[in-house]
């Protein structure tokens, strides 16, 4: 696995995009004509507010002269740990609460 990857799995690839641009002194714009796409949707996929498909992170990588397909294995990493997160339930803790408050239920029961 490249270093890329090992460093930043689970942070959204746009983060990493934004750093590697900044890193380079290339703005956002510019690049996102140079590549054939909207700056409007590099800016949200820097921003983490849109996902970065597997066409688009190629055509990023390629310009960058990044390991193909990095940035669509960070993406795939981060798309992991959301579900992951989701899949948590973060149920309270009933021990905490008087058992005066309830004192018509059952705290055992409640799920």
């Amino acid at each position: 696995m490249s270093p890329l990857i090992e460093k930043y799995k689970g942070i959204h690839p746009g983060i990493i995009l934004e750093r590697l641009l900044s890193q380079k002194g290339i703005s956002q714009r510019p690049f996102a004509l140079s590549i054939g796409e909207y700056p409007q949707t590099i800016n949200a996929i820097t921003k983490g507010r849109r996902k970065l498909n597997t066409a688009l992170a190629l055509k990023i990588e390629k310009k960058l002269n990044l390991e193909e397909g990095s940035l669509a294995l960070l993406q795939t990493y981060f798309d992991i740990k959301e579900e992951k997160s989701k899949l948590k339930q973060n149920t309270p803790d009933l021990t905490l609460l008087r058992k005066s408050l309830f004192w018509d239920a059952d705290m055992s029961k409640i799920d």
